[in-house]
């Protein structure tokens, strides 16, 4: 019998950044991640403070990127490399509106830090709006980031690399480990937990592809039109991704295929070979926030879950909040607590949910 402080299921962002938090407070833990590929390995690893569409920002962008660079660098000290990529988005403009609307939202006091009121002109690509710098943006070496935790993690005998059989956890026993507190961040592979599958996420498949350019681009850094492109090793790029709820099916859809594709063309004039096509399935919920907390009945078990488009830094902030709440009795933020999905029946001692609502968040 292994006794540990924590059991933590999936391999992901929230897992791998939850795992940490443990790390650095000296808790015992293992985690149970299987082989697949979470939609967090095959990520873009976008870190990026500005809503792109609307050049808007969101709720704690500020603490949440100051915190991610503090925790690489934590997680420098035990992998040896730091993933943070500092390489700045540049937004390609549509249009002159967009320039304006860049330049007056660049005033506001949220987003003044972020939106770089000088433009810049591009080679290679078709730039003829030029386009704006987001600061503070960058974007995290996924590949080696999940290569090496895996690997720190196994040489510590800390990952156990097999499916989670629900049938047999019990309240402070699963198999040969008795554990205090379970985390459950699995993802969209929630909708198989008995304990937590009526959260209200929601998959969000996401296509991107790995390309060769005829002409490489004469610069490092993160381009954005309708899609982030940005250079990979060996010469290749990163191109994506898409957002379609409705398709979902484990499947490469040609449709999402061609609009990448199309995307490119627009602001690329030159040859492109598409070398390899992903996709991953999302957790997204209606309002926008991530989801954790504790179940209402079984009081170890713990969902953190719908990090969205945004794993990395919601994977990273709050991962600290869980942990807070978890060990200290820091209370949730009332915007990410699992109890605002949740309305509870008392029907002698035990405790039933029996309804979930969503309620909508800008």
């Amino acid at each position: 019998m292994r006794n540990v402080d924590y059991i933590i299921v999936g391999g992901g962002y929230a897992g791998f950044f939850f795992a940490h938090q443990l790390i650095m407070n000296n808790k015992s833990f293992v985690i149970f991640s299987d082989d697949r590929k979470s939609a967090s390995q095959v990520s873009a690893g976008i870190i990026n403070p500005v809503v792109l569409k609307k050049f808007t920002t969101f709720w704690l962008a500020e603490e949440q990127i100051d915190l991610l660079k503090k925790t690489l660098s934590e997680i420098e000290n035990y992998t040896g490399q730091n993933y943070l990529i500092q390489e700045n988005i540049h937004r390609i403009f549509h249009d002159e509106k967009e320039k304006e609307l860049w330049l007056k939202k660049a005033e506001h006091q949220d987003l003044k830090l972020f939106l770089n009121k000088y433009f810049k002109d591009l080679d290679t690509v078709k730039n003829r709006f030029q386009s704006g710098v987001v600061n503070e943006s960058a974007r995290l070496n996924v590949a080696d980031f999940f290569s090496d935790f895996n690997e720190y993690l196994t040489e510590n005998k800390l990952l156990i690399q097999e499916r989670f059989h629900y049938s047999k956890l019990q309240e402070h026993l699963y198999k040969d480990f008795q554990f205090k507190n379970i985390v459950f961040c699995e993802g969209m592979g929630v909708k198989e937990n008995p304990y937590f599958s009526e959260i209200p996420v929601v998959p969000n498949k996401g296509h991107h592809l790995k390309v060769k350019l005829s002409r490489p681009l004469p610069f490092q850094l993160t381009l954005k039109k309708k899609h982030f492109l940005f250079p990979l090793k060996n010469n290749s790029y990163y191109y994506g991704g898409t957002y379609d709820r409705d398709q979902l099916h484990h499947k490469i859809d040609d449709s999402a295929k061609e609009q990448l594709i199309n995307g490119l063309c627009e602001f690329y004039p030159h040859d492109f070979e598409v070398e390899e096509i992903e996709f991953g399935f999302r957790p997204t919920v209606k309002d926008r926030r991530p989801i954790i907390g504790r179940h209402p009945k079984h009081e170890n078990f713990y969902v953190f879950n719908g990090l969205g488009a945004r794993g990395i830094l919601n994977g990273c902030y709050f991962s600290r909040e869980l942990y807070e709440h978890i060990e200290n009795g820091k209370p949730l933020h009332p915007e990410v607590d699992l109890k605002r999905f949740q309305k509870y029946k008392k029907i002698s001692n035990k405790v039933i949910i029996f309804a979930m609502s969503s309620r909508r968040i800008k």
